[in-house]
């Protein structure tokens, strides 16, 4: 039976080298060769499926500045007028290191997610196309469940925050007296007529594609509200009557409640959740592509949270609140107009999070059918939607639908920030950090326990050889000691090796106890999950095995390179960094909301 094994390899020579791979979007160290130089193609290999979803794909695709508008809109949301507020919590310089420490997460997440779902050798042709469906490799049901309640939490949260927005800030824009009897009333129906006039419609749109247009008026009116605040907060008689500048750094540069600041930064940056969106809606793929979609994102959106931030924490420093506008005085003009364009932003950016949420909820009630294709009233035509409530098709009834779940609590709730930090803290410590950094740990699982396997050689009895495969090489029954790289498996989509290929037989016997780095390291967690994405991944492959081994490259191309790349070291601390950051964030999040609600009542 003759058959390719294709298996990627490090190229010597990087400079030269313009193919869009995962390993190079990811580390910029290394790249893999498939034998061609062209964007893979992620979406019409007819030869390896793994998702059981039937999700709806987009019609429409954007370029690369429609996406980056999306994302840049999709983090730049409510989270920045609050930014100022998570300085006052955090500490300035706490704060500012916070910011760009996120940032940087941010952006290294969103290459590791996309690019482990769409360019790793192991799952590039399985259809892996959305975070779920990554979860779900790695950790079954389980993990496919954590990141739908987490991107729920993630969405709802935003949302409110901005149908918050809106009742604070339109109002007033339109003449409502905090002192009227009806203020309340005037406000609530407010936020509800204009969200329901612009909101919903937006949100009811099938493919984030459509919202490119608005986004790009969002962005610009968030670029106008940093100037306003950049040029109106009064930082100049703030600072002098509080000591001057040095002496609000020497007060003010590290907070107590510093993880409070925190949450809100994660809700500020957090955009993993709608990333697959962001990133299923860019046309032609690549890692280079959408590399470029998210280092323009997060440098934008960085930029913009820095100086709306510092200025407005410095115009008002233990005054300032989770909506900075609040601070300003409601009667100026240029006020009422920098509340108008936040407005603006809120109106905009609350669609991009009700399709996240639109999405979890059909991927948990649909399996992704969001048109209702499984429903006995569709035609079966392209383009035709059915599955809703009366005369609302599905994707029109679940938007609805989340649209009053947000706007009922909304009537009740009056303070952002406990709102802005918790969903930092809970959704965005587990998706924007803690998730990004188990899932590759899992992807890359054999790899990482064969590091951890060379790092315990002394206390072990390894012996390695690369062999020549010939008939009487094969595995014999009962020989329990011989393993095939899951790698060379995957890649070639078989469990047994193939007369005259090359394989690397390993017989590991370790002895004795763990020394107590090992213990003291968290390795037998992270071997854990290691172990658990490296059977389940290898499970995965196999389920796609129809007979013959699977050509991973879906151009054609046959390869010559027989080594797979292992990633670094560097790579697995960066993982482990992402778990550990990832917990302390919801933990410590949480307990200081907590503590700070107890101490105020």
């Amino acid at each position: 039976m003759a058959a390719t094994l294709e298996l990627p390899t490090l190229s010597e020579d990087r400079k030269d080298q313009e193919d869009d791979d995962y390993l190079d979007a990811i580390t910029g160290t290394g790249r893999y060769l498939s034998g061609n130089e062209n964007s893979i193609d992620t979406e019409n290999d007819d030869q390896a499926a793994t998702c059981t979803t039937s999700l709806s794909k987009p019609i429409m695709k954007s370029g690369i500045r429609g996406a980056s508008a999306n994302m840049v809109n999709s983090i730049v949301g409510a989270g920045i007028i609050g930014i100022p507020y998570a300085l006052r919590q955090s500490g300035l310089v706490a704060g500012l290191l916070l910011l760009l420490l996120v940032a940087f997460l941010t952006d290294k997440s969103l290459r590791i997610i996309v690019g482990l779902a769409s360019f790793h050798p192991l799952l590039r042709n399985r259809h892996i196309e959305t975070f779920e469906d990554l979860a779900g490799a790695c950790f079954g049901k389980l993990g496919s469940n954590f990141i739908l309640v987490n991107m729920f939490i993630m969405a709802y949260g935003a949302m409110l925050a901005y149908l918050l927005i809106i009742k604070d800030t339109v109002p007033s824009f339109l003449g409502v007296d905090d002192s009227e009897k009806n203020e309340k009333l005037y406000k609530n129906l407010i936020m509800a007529a204009t969200s329901a006039l612009i909101m919903l419609p937006l949100s009811i749109q099938r493919d984030m594609a459509s919202l490119a247009v608005t986004s790009t008026f969002s962005i610009s009116a968030d670029v106008l509200l940093v100037c306003f605040i950049a040029g109106y907060a009064p930082i100049k008689e703030t600072v002098e009557n509080a000591g001057g500048f040095g002496k609000v750094l020497a007060t003010d540069s590290v907070n107590p409640t510093l993880f409070i600041g925190l949450g809100i930064l994660s809700t500020a940056m957090a955009c993993q959740h709608s990333a697959f969106i962001v990133s299923g809606s860019l046309e032609n793929k690549t890692m280079k592509r959408w590399s470029t979609v998210t280092g323009n994102s997060i440098t934008i959106s960085v930029i913009l949270c820095a100086i709306l931030g510092v200025t407005g924490y410095l115009g008002f420093l233990d005054e300032t609140k989770a909506d900075v506008l609040v601070n300003f005085d409601h009667d100026l003009p240029i006020a009422k107009f920098a509340k108008m364009l936040l407005a603006i932003t809120m109106f905009f950016t609350y669609p991009m999070e009700s399709f996240v949420a639109r999405h979890v909820l059909v991927m948990l009630f649909h399996k992704g059918d969001m048109d209702g294709r499984d429903d006995p009233s569709h035609t079966g035509e392209d383009g035709y939607e059915a599955g809703g409530f009366l005369f609302l098709n599905r994707r029109q009834s679940w938007t609805l639908s989340i649209y009053i779940a947000t706007l009922i609590p909304a009537f009740f709730f009056e303070d952002l920030g406990p709102v802005l930090s918790i969903t930092g803290a809970v959704g965005g410590g587990c998706i924007s950090y803690l998730a990004p950094g188990v899932i590759y740990l899992a992807v890359n699982g054999e790899a990482f326990l064969s590091s951890v396997s060379n790092l315990l050689q002394n206390k072990s009895r390894t012996m390695t050889n690369e062999t020549l495969v010939t008939d009487s090489d094969l595995p014999v029954a009962g020989d329990s000691t011989q393993v095939m790289s899951a790698s060379e498996n995957a890649m070639g989509g078989i469990g047994l090796p193939i007369a005259g290929s090359r394989v690397m037989a390993t017989n590991q016997s370790h002895e004795g106890p763990k020394p107590l780095w090992y213990y003291i390291g968290g390795f037998p967690l992270w071997c854990k999950i290691a172990s658990t994405g490296k059977i389940n991944i290898t499970q995965m492959v196999d389920d796609n095995v129809t007979g013959e081994i699977t050509n991973s490259n879906p151009q054609g191309n046959e390869l010559d390179n027989e080594d797979t790349m292992v990633p670094s070291t560097s790579e697995y601390c960066t993982a482990i960094f992402f778990i550990l950051f990832g917990v302390l964030s919801l933990v410590a999040g949480l307990t200081s909301n907590i503590w700070m609600q107890v101490t105020q009542n």
